[in-house]
Protein backbone atom coordinates (compact mmCIF):
# COMPACT_ATOMS: atom_id res chain seq x y z
CA UNK A 1 0.00 0.00 0.00
CA UNK A 2 1.08 3.35 -0.48
CA UNK A 3 0.82 4.61 3.08
CA UNK A 4 2.93 2.21 4.35
CA UNK A 5 5.02 4.76 5.73
CA UNK A 6 1.86 6.23 7.62
CA UNK A 7 -0.21 3.74 10.07
CA UNK A 8 -2.53 6.25 12.07
CA UNK A 9 -5.10 3.57 13.38
CA UNK A 10 -4.86 2.94 17.21
CA UNK A 11 -5.76 0.27 19.60
CA UNK A 12 -5.99 1.85 23.41
CA UNK A 13 -6.40 -1.35 24.95
CA UNK A 14 -2.38 -1.84 24.19
CA UNK A 15 -1.80 1.62 25.91
CA UNK A 16 0.48 1.29 28.83
CA UNK A 17 -1.01 2.86 31.90
CA UNK A 18 0.70 6.03 32.35
CA UNK A 19 1.61 6.58 28.89
CA UNK A 20 3.05 9.64 27.90
CA UNK A 21 2.77 11.62 24.46
CA UNK A 22 3.26 15.10 22.82
CA UNK A 23 4.31 17.06 20.42
CA UNK A 24 7.79 18.51 20.05
CA UNK A 25 8.30 20.90 17.61
CA UNK A 26 11.76 22.07 15.89
CA UNK A 27 11.85 25.92 15.37
CA UNK A 28 14.80 28.30 14.92
CA UNK A 29 16.57 30.02 11.62
CA UNK A 30 17.93 28.43 8.09
CA UNK A 31 20.63 26.41 7.86
CA UNK A 32 21.08 25.77 11.22
CA UNK A 33 21.03 22.13 11.47
CA UNK A 34 17.14 21.48 12.31
CA UNK A 35 16.54 18.55 9.97
CA UNK A 36 19.87 16.86 11.00
CA UNK A 37 18.69 17.11 14.43
CA UNK A 38 14.81 15.74 13.64
CA UNK A 39 16.74 12.75 11.58
CA UNK A 40 19.09 12.03 14.60
CA UNK A 41 16.16 12.06 17.30
CA UNK A 42 13.62 10.06 15.30
CA UNK A 43 16.25 7.55 14.02
CA UNK A 44 15.30 7.69 10.38
CA UNK A 45 15.55 9.97 7.01
CA UNK A 46 12.37 11.91 7.21
CA UNK A 47 13.71 15.20 6.29
CA UNK A 48 16.23 16.28 3.24
CA UNK A 49 19.14 17.73 3.82
CA UNK A 50 21.68 19.68 2.56
CA UNK A 51 23.90 22.69 3.17
CA UNK A 52 21.70 25.07 1.66
CA UNK A 53 19.14 27.07 3.59
CA UNK A 54 15.67 26.73 3.29
CA UNK A 55 15.62 23.02 2.69
CA UNK A 56 12.39 22.01 4.61
CA UNK A 57 9.44 23.73 3.11
CA UNK A 58 6.74 21.91 4.96
CA UNK A 59 5.99 21.27 8.53
CA UNK A 60 6.84 17.14 8.89
CA UNK A 61 6.04 14.96 11.38
CA UNK A 62 8.62 12.64 12.50
CA UNK A 63 7.01 9.97 15.08
CA UNK A 64 8.96 7.62 18.14
CA UNK A 65 7.17 4.98 19.41
CA UNK A 66 8.26 2.86 22.03
CA UNK A 67 5.52 0.74 24.60
CA UNK A 68 5.58 4.16 27.35
CA UNK A 69 5.64 7.16 25.20
CA UNK A 70 5.27 8.48 21.65
CA UNK A 71 7.01 11.57 20.69
CA UNK A 72 5.56 13.46 17.72
CA UNK A 73 8.65 15.69 16.41
CA UNK A 74 7.66 18.41 13.83
CA UNK A 75 10.64 19.79 11.61
CA UNK A 76 9.48 22.97 10.27
CA UNK A 77 11.12 25.70 7.11
CA UNK A 78 13.63 28.16 8.89
CA UNK A 79 12.25 31.35 10.19
CA UNK A 80 12.83 33.72 7.42
CA UNK A 81 11.57 37.33 5.93
CA UNK A 82 9.25 36.45 3.48
CA UNK A 83 9.54 37.70 -0.31
CA UNK A 84 6.97 35.68 -1.69
CA UNK A 85 3.89 34.23 -0.85
CA UNK A 86 5.77 30.26 -0.82
CA UNK A 87 7.87 32.00 1.68
CA UNK A 88 4.84 33.34 3.80
CA UNK A 89 3.45 29.70 3.90
CA UNK A 90 6.56 28.44 5.10
CA UNK A 91 6.89 31.06 7.78
CA UNK A 92 2.91 30.14 8.83
CA UNK A 93 4.55 26.43 9.31
CA UNK A 94 6.94 27.61 11.85
CA UNK A 95 5.05 30.35 13.97
CA UNK A 96 2.22 27.68 13.69
CA UNK A 97 4.33 25.01 15.76
CA UNK A 98 4.53 27.68 19.26
CA UNK A 99 1.31 27.38 19.19
CA UNK A 100 0.93 23.49 19.81
CA UNK A 101 4.09 22.55 21.35
CA UNK A 102 4.19 20.66 24.09
CA UNK A 103 7.85 20.76 24.17
CA UNK A 104 9.49 23.41 22.09
CA UNK A 105 12.94 22.76 20.49
CA UNK A 106 14.61 26.14 19.48
CA UNK A 107 18.21 24.95 17.45
CA UNK A 108 20.61 27.65 16.80
CA UNK A 109 24.32 26.96 16.25
CA UNK A 110 27.60 28.64 16.89
CA UNK A 111 27.74 30.84 14.28
CA UNK A 112 24.37 32.54 14.08
CA UNK A 113 24.09 36.15 15.13
CA UNK A 114 21.47 35.61 18.33
CA UNK A 115 19.39 38.61 16.97
CA UNK A 116 18.77 37.59 13.72
CA UNK A 117 14.72 37.14 13.58
CA UNK A 118 14.64 38.81 16.81
CA UNK A 119 10.52 39.18 16.38
CA UNK A 120 10.54 35.98 16.25
CA UNK A 121 12.92 34.97 18.88
CA UNK A 122 10.76 37.41 21.35
CA UNK A 123 7.61 34.72 20.26
CA UNK A 124 9.86 31.93 21.65
CA UNK A 125 10.43 33.76 24.95
CA UNK A 126 6.87 34.26 25.78
CA UNK A 127 6.49 30.50 25.13
CA UNK A 128 4.39 29.05 27.93
CA UNK A 129 5.92 25.41 26.85
CA UNK A 130 9.38 24.65 27.81
CA UNK A 131 11.95 25.69 25.53
CA UNK A 132 14.90 23.38 25.05
CA UNK A 133 17.59 25.93 23.72
CA UNK A 134 19.85 23.86 21.46
CA UNK A 135 22.98 25.11 20.04
CA UNK A 136 24.20 23.07 17.35
CA UNK A 137 27.66 22.38 15.76
CA UNK A 138 29.85 23.05 18.38
CA UNK A 139 32.15 20.66 16.61
CA UNK A 140 32.71 23.91 14.54
CA UNK A 141 34.65 25.46 17.81
CA UNK A 142 37.78 26.54 17.68
CA UNK A 143 38.17 28.77 20.99
CA UNK A 144 36.99 25.42 23.15
CA UNK A 145 35.06 25.76 26.02
CA UNK A 146 35.49 29.49 26.99
CA UNK A 147 34.42 30.47 23.52
CA UNK A 148 31.38 27.98 24.48
CA UNK A 149 30.60 29.57 27.68
CA UNK A 150 30.95 32.55 25.77
CA UNK A 151 28.15 31.73 23.86
CA UNK A 152 25.79 29.91 25.65
CA UNK A 153 26.10 33.29 28.26
CA UNK A 154 24.55 35.23 25.79
CA UNK A 155 21.61 32.75 25.07
CA UNK A 156 20.72 32.75 28.61
CA UNK A 157 20.09 36.52 28.28
CA UNK A 158 17.93 36.36 25.10
CA UNK A 159 15.64 33.14 26.11
CA UNK A 160 16.43 32.87 30.25
CA UNK A 161 13.88 30.11 30.64
CA UNK A 162 15.21 27.62 28.77
CA UNK A 163 17.26 24.62 29.40
CA UNK A 164 20.50 24.94 27.51
CA UNK A 165 22.03 21.83 25.69
CA UNK A 166 25.48 22.61 23.45
CA UNK A 167 25.03 19.96 20.83
CA UNK A 168 26.62 18.41 17.12
CA UNK A 169 23.78 16.70 15.96
CA UNK A 170 26.12 15.73 13.11
CA UNK A 171 28.78 14.31 15.56
CA UNK A 172 25.63 12.85 17.21
CA UNK A 173 27.01 14.66 20.70
CA UNK A 174 24.74 15.84 23.52
CA UNK A 175 21.27 14.05 21.25
CA UNK A 176 20.65 11.64 24.12
CA UNK A 177 20.68 14.19 26.57
CA UNK A 178 18.16 16.14 24.74
CA UNK A 179 15.73 12.80 23.82
CA UNK A 180 16.08 11.61 27.42
CA UNK A 181 14.53 15.31 28.80
CA UNK A 182 11.91 15.36 26.30
CA UNK A 183 11.00 12.00 27.58
CA UNK A 184 11.00 13.44 31.16
CA UNK A 185 9.03 17.27 30.13
CA UNK A 186 6.45 14.89 28.15
CA UNK A 187 2.27 14.95 29.32
CA UNK A 188 0.47 11.98 30.06
CA UNK A 189 -1.73 11.27 27.27
CA UNK A 190 -2.71 8.25 25.18
CA UNK A 191 -0.85 8.34 21.42
CA UNK A 192 -1.88 10.39 19.17
CA UNK A 193 -1.19 8.02 15.77
CA UNK A 194 -0.64 4.22 15.28
CA UNK A 195 2.16 2.76 17.10
CA UNK A 196 4.18 1.53 13.80
CA UNK A 197 3.75 5.42 12.62
CA UNK A 198 6.68 7.01 11.39
CA UNK A 199 5.17 9.81 9.91
CA UNK A 200 2.16 11.99 8.93
CA UNK A 201 3.08 12.09 5.73
CA UNK A 202 1.76 9.78 2.56
CA UNK A 203 4.53 7.85 0.95
CA UNK A 204 4.29 9.89 -1.81
CA UNK A 205 5.68 13.33 -0.06
CA UNK A 206 8.46 11.40 0.74
CA UNK A 207 9.25 10.82 -2.98
CA UNK A 208 8.79 14.19 -3.73
CA UNK A 209 11.29 15.45 -0.75
CA UNK A 210 13.89 12.65 -1.95
CA UNK A 211 13.80 13.90 -5.61
CA UNK A 212 14.11 18.04 -4.31
CA UNK A 213 16.90 16.90 -2.17
CA UNK A 214 18.84 15.98 -5.43
CA UNK A 215 17.80 19.25 -7.13
CA UNK A 216 19.31 21.33 -4.38
CA UNK A 217 22.68 18.84 -4.41
CA UNK A 218 23.07 19.14 -8.14
CA UNK A 219 22.25 23.08 -8.92
CA UNK A 220 23.09 26.07 -7.76
CA UNK A 221 21.29 29.47 -7.92
CA UNK A 222 17.78 30.30 -8.28
CA UNK A 223 17.17 26.93 -10.05
CA UNK A 224 16.39 24.47 -6.87
CA UNK A 225 14.49 27.04 -5.39
CA UNK A 226 12.28 27.59 -8.53
CA UNK A 227 11.38 23.89 -8.74
CA UNK A 228 8.75 21.62 -7.41
CA UNK A 229 8.03 18.05 -7.85
CA UNK A 230 4.73 16.61 -7.97
CA UNK A 231 4.22 12.51 -7.87
CA UNK A 232 1.64 12.33 -10.80
CA UNK A 233 1.73 8.29 -10.72
CA UNK A 234 2.43 6.18 -7.77
CA UNK A 235 2.05 2.47 -9.13
CA UNK A 236 2.83 -0.12 -6.28
CA UNK A 237 3.23 -3.51 -6.79
CA UNK A 238 4.71 -6.76 -4.72
CA UNK A 239 8.29 -6.27 -5.40
CA UNK A 240 8.31 -2.91 -7.36
CA UNK A 241 6.95 0.96 -7.64
CA UNK A 242 6.29 2.71 -10.76
CA UNK A 243 6.98 6.43 -10.14
CA UNK A 244 6.08 9.39 -12.75
CA UNK A 245 7.08 12.55 -11.13
CA UNK A 246 7.05 16.11 -12.58
CA UNK A 247 9.43 18.87 -11.59
CA UNK A 248 7.59 22.17 -12.38
CA UNK A 249 10.00 25.36 -12.39
CA UNK A 250 9.18 29.35 -13.47
CA UNK A 251 11.05 29.71 -16.63
CA UNK A 252 12.22 27.88 -19.89
CA UNK A 253 15.79 28.60 -19.23
CA UNK A 254 15.59 27.22 -15.50
CA UNK A 255 13.87 24.02 -18.12
CA UNK A 256 16.68 23.65 -19.81
CA UNK A 257 19.25 24.07 -17.41
CA UNK A 258 17.42 21.54 -15.05
CA UNK A 259 17.28 19.18 -18.11
CA UNK A 260 20.99 19.56 -19.48
CA UNK A 261 22.52 19.23 -22.51
CA UNK A 262 21.14 16.02 -23.85
CA UNK A 263 19.33 15.39 -21.47
CA UNK A 264 22.15 14.32 -18.75
CA UNK A 265 22.07 16.27 -15.53
CA UNK A 266 17.71 15.52 -15.20
CA UNK A 267 19.10 11.69 -15.88
CA UNK A 268 21.89 12.28 -13.20
CA UNK A 269 19.05 13.73 -10.85
CA UNK A 270 16.44 10.59 -11.31
CA UNK A 271 19.33 7.94 -10.96
CA UNK A 272 20.32 9.33 -7.58
CA UNK A 273 16.72 9.98 -6.95
CA UNK A 274 15.83 6.50 -7.36
CA UNK A 275 18.70 4.73 -5.40
CA UNK A 276 17.54 6.44 -2.66
CA UNK A 277 13.74 6.05 -3.07
CA UNK A 278 14.35 2.17 -3.67
CA UNK A 279 16.29 2.21 -0.17
CA UNK A 280 13.58 4.22 1.72
CA UNK A 281 10.98 1.58 0.25
CA UNK A 282 12.75 -1.43 -0.14
CA UNK A 283 11.77 -2.45 -3.57
CA UNK A 284 12.90 -1.84 -7.11
CA UNK A 285 11.88 1.73 -8.44
CA UNK A 286 10.90 2.42 -12.34
CA UNK A 287 11.21 6.41 -11.98
CA UNK A 288 10.18 8.88 -14.72
CA UNK A 289 11.18 12.36 -14.49
CA UNK A 290 9.17 15.37 -16.44
CA UNK A 291 10.00 18.75 -16.25
CA UNK A 292 7.44 21.41 -16.71
CA UNK A 293 7.05 25.37 -16.74
CA UNK A 294 4.71 27.28 -14.38
CA UNK A 295 5.39 30.71 -14.52
CA UNK A 296 5.79 32.53 -10.79
CA UNK A 297 3.77 29.66 -9.14
CA UNK A 298 5.78 30.64 -5.70
CA UNK A 299 3.78 33.78 -6.04
CA UNK A 300 0.41 32.49 -7.11
CA UNK A 301 -2.11 31.27 -4.20
CA UNK A 302 -4.06 28.68 -6.40
CA UNK A 303 -0.58 26.58 -7.54
CA UNK A 304 0.66 26.81 -3.68
CA UNK A 305 -2.97 25.51 -3.05
CA UNK A 306 -2.27 22.50 -5.65
CA UNK A 307 1.08 22.01 -4.02
CA UNK A 308 -0.11 21.39 -1.07
CA UNK A 309 1.43 24.78 0.45
CA UNK A 310 -2.06 26.37 1.33
CA UNK A 311 -5.00 24.42 2.96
Amino acid sequence: MEENKNNTSLDTAKVAEGHKSGFVNIVGNPNVGKSTLMNDLVGERVSIITSKAQTTRHRIMGIVNTPEYQIVFSDTPGVLSPKYKLQESMLGYSEGALTDADVLLYVTDVVEDPTKNAEFLAKVAKEKAPVLLVINKIDLLKGGQGELESIVARWKELLPNAEIFPTSAKEHFNVTSIMERIVQLLPVNPPYFGKDALTDKPARFFVTEIIREKILLNYDKEVPYSAEVIVEKFDEKQGAIHIMAVIYVERDSQKGILIGKGGSKLKKVGIEARKDIENFFGKSVYLELFVKVEPNWRNRENKLRSFGYIE
